[in-house]
Formats: structure tokens, sequence, C-alpha cells
């Protein structure tokens, strides 16, 4: 167990003392790379599946796209949408939870239907 401790105290040593700009280990992911929380990838999406499948850094959603608002877990099963985008979904307790809070992106300054 002390060699595991000191294994992951190593490797975090290593990530964080690595510029920001090169390719990290454990943070600072690029898409497609293996994550377990959305704060390693620099898309801010670690995104799985299912919840039996690994979850990999992933691209934000687009517009149009769906996506879930932000999750207590840290992974998604649809992204949070791109800087200036808005997830339209209906928020419950028991969808944050369960991590089902899907939406559709949607720009807030867009016109709505029938301006």
């Amino acid at each position: 167990m002390k060699a595991v401790a000191l294994l992951v105290v190593c490797m975090l040593a290593v990530a964080l003392a690595a510029p920001a700009q090169e390719k990290g280990l454990i943070i600072n992911l690029d898409i497609g790379e293996l994550c377990l929380n959305s704060l390693q990838c620099k898309s801010s999406c670690c995104h799985r599946k299912n919840g039996l499948s690994l979850a990999r850094c992933a691209p934000q959603a687009k517009e149009n796209q769906e996506c879930s608002p932000k999750t207590l877990y840290g992974t998604y099963y649809h992204c949070t949408c791109e800087s200036g985008l808005k997830c339209d979904s209906d928020i419950t307790i028991g969808g944050s939870i369960t991590n089902t809070n899907f939406g559709i992106c949607v720009d807030p300054n867009g016109k709505q239907a029938g301006d």
C-alpha cells in the first residue's frame, strides 16, 4: 500500500512540475485520453458512453447537440456546452444524482421561435 501511495505522489509531482502546454500524465489530458474526472481534461469533459465503459476526455458539446449540466461526479454521459452556450434541460435533484439531466445546447442570445 505504501508503494502505491508513493507512486501516486511521484506521478502527481511530475505532472504538476511540467509546463502547462505539454501533454500531461494526470492533468491537462487531450481528447481521447483516459480520465477519471473532468478536471483532468483540457476540454473540461470526461465522457463515458455508459456506466461500464472507460471514461475518456471528449470535446464540449456544440450548439444543438445533447448536453449535460454540471454533474456531481465529474464524468458525463453528454458533455457540457461550449463557452457561450447554455444546456437547456430540466434540472432535478434525482437527475443530478443519477446523471440523467440531459438537454440541448442553445445560444442564450439567439432568437426564440416566433420572434
